[in-house]
């Protein structure tokens, strides 16, 4: 993982991520701006028809591909808290992350990383038995997740690769955490503050993310890359490539 020492000097290099396969986006627009594809699994969004297309175009354009896992809830789009026994949440992280790699592999491709979503993101961060389940379901995957969050610090004990992200399109409270979705300040919609806050945040992490289901996620994208570019930073994936 990259080191920053010095959060005053830009980063020579950063992964750009976005969550695809969720049915509610250009896909097709995104894989042409993003090095790596957070894929839904089909537990909070997606099916077998839509991943399968996702894997395709990322093999086609170099697209890093992770299984974006998930608690299951496809009426609140993974982002409802959820409950779930540590063993079961085991065994449906693993479930996500077997149906994403048979159908990745058929395109020619891989999974290279895992990224949980929404409420099992936040969950996760905090939550010791449920980081715990969501590690044991996923193999030795690399980790992406935000800093200071357990399940990378779990990880980290494993021996497992992480990458620290950023979120540009969102807002952040004083403790680091993401504004809950609702509140005041929660979302970054214009697409050149989004760009200027991914080249403040690309000085400390490893991969920015613009979220794939917020309004004008193609366009929101393509102004991160020039203003990352321009800032003199290789946008590239952080990621091993598995195909």
């Amino acid at each position: 993982m990259r080191t920053v020492t010095d959060p005053s000097t830009e980063p020579s290099r950063v992964d750009l991520n976005a969550d695809l396969g969720e049915e509610v986006t250009d896909d097709a627009g995104l894989l042409e701006v993003v090095t790596s594809a957070n894929v839904a699994c089909g537990f909070h969004a997606g099916n077998a028809e839509v991943m399968r297309a996702v894997c395709a175009g990322a093999v086609r354009r170099d697209v890093v591909v992770g299984a974006q896992v998930s608690y299951a809830d496809r009426e609140g789009f993974g982002r409802v808290a959820r409950d779930v026994p540590a063993d079961l949440l085991r065994d449906q992280v693993a479930e996500q992350v077997g149906v994403l790699t048979g159908i990745a592999l058929a395109e020619g491709g891989g999974v290279a990383y895992l990224k949980p979503h929404g409420a099992l993101y936040h969950r996760v961060a905090v939550d010791e038995e449920q980081a715990t389940a969501v590690l044991d379901g996923s193999g030795d995957l690399p980790v992406l997740g935000m800093p200071g969050s357990l399940l990378l610090e779990l990880a980290r004990r494993r021996g497992r690769e992480v990458r620290l992200e950023g979120f540009p399109d969102r807002g952040y409270t004083d403790e680091g955490r993401l504004v809950p979705r609702g509140q005041p300040g929660a979302l970054v919609t214009d697409p050149d503050e989004v760009a200027a806050r991914a080249v403040h945040l690309a000085r400390s992490v490893d991969s920015v993310c613009v979220h794939g289901d917020s309004p004008g996620a193609v366009a929101a994208a393509r102004a991160v890359r020039r203003a990352l570019e321009a800032a003199g930073t290789t946008v590239t994936s952080c990621w091993s490539s598995t195909a």
